[in-house]
């Protein structure tokens, strides 16, 4: 029978199958996940405001949070793979592509697990990026992961349930693999500078404010924290 692949702009097949069992992979986390989600309904439902869409409060606002992240670095690839930037290798196009599909499956995580408590699609602004130009999308990357990376980092001791935060902690790991490849891309070295890691070796953490702050200059759908009681 033949494979169903996905073909990205650099000539790389991503085979249908093999997403399948990264997803499949999380199919028993996802379950766990919107158990807990069934528990907690109605604690941090989102609601709609001036602000734009509000992750609202508890662990669900949390989650939401997450999702929304993923939503945009998920858009954000999809963006890359469909219009890559100049004289792009086989080599960067295919690792691109494959953080495309970890953000994917994250966000669809996320979305399977949230059910109807989840906020709605996001639609983003990426008119301040040139895709066509491999510096400025890398930049970007950059951004998106780095910031990935320190919005986990800072949001998980407010989680209480413990089985989100063995679930977060997964995922911000895959983050963080990511940050590293795409700064090393940028700097050949540069895995994790001083601008992320602090004195003790610590990654640096940022609050749902600050992330949010960045995170709606790529957004026309605005996210807002202003029902949670832990955004400062």
């Amino acid at each position: 029978m033949k494979t169903e692949t996905t073909q990205n702009p650099g000539g790389v097949n991503l085979h249908r199958r093999a997403f399948l069992q990264y997803a499949g992979a999380g199919a028993a986390a996802i379950g766990l996940l919107a158990a807990g989600c069934k528990k907690l309904d109605g604690v941090g439902m989102k609601k709609t405001s001036a602000n734009g869409i509000d992750i609202g409060s508890g662990d669900l606002a949390i989650l939401n949070y997450a999702y929304a992240l993923e939503q945009l670095e998920a858009a954000f690839y999809n963006q890359v793979a469909t219009t890559p930037y100049k004289n792009i290798n086989a080599s960067e196009s295919y690792r691109l592509l494959n953080i495309r599909g970890h953000e994917v499956i994250h966000r669809e995580f996320f979305k399977a697990a949230l059910g109807a408590n989840a906020i709605p699609d996001l639609t983003p602004d990426f008119s301040s990026i040139d895709f066509t130009d491999r510096t400025s999308v890398l930049k970007a990357a950059k951004a998106f992961e780095d910031t990935g990376v320190a919005a986990y980092d800072g949001a998980g001791y407010l989680i209480q349930n413990p089985d989100y935060l063995t679930i977060a902690g997964k995922i911000v790991s895959v983050e963080a693999r990511h940050a590293a490849y795409i700064r090393n891309l940028l700097n050949f070295g540069d895995y994790a500078g001083s601008d992320v890691i602090d004195a003790n070796g610590l990654n640096n953490s940022m609050t749902i404010a600050q992330v949010l702050a960045i995170a709606n200059t790529f957004l026309k759908t605005k996210v807002s924290a202003s029902h949670y009681n832990y955004v400062a």
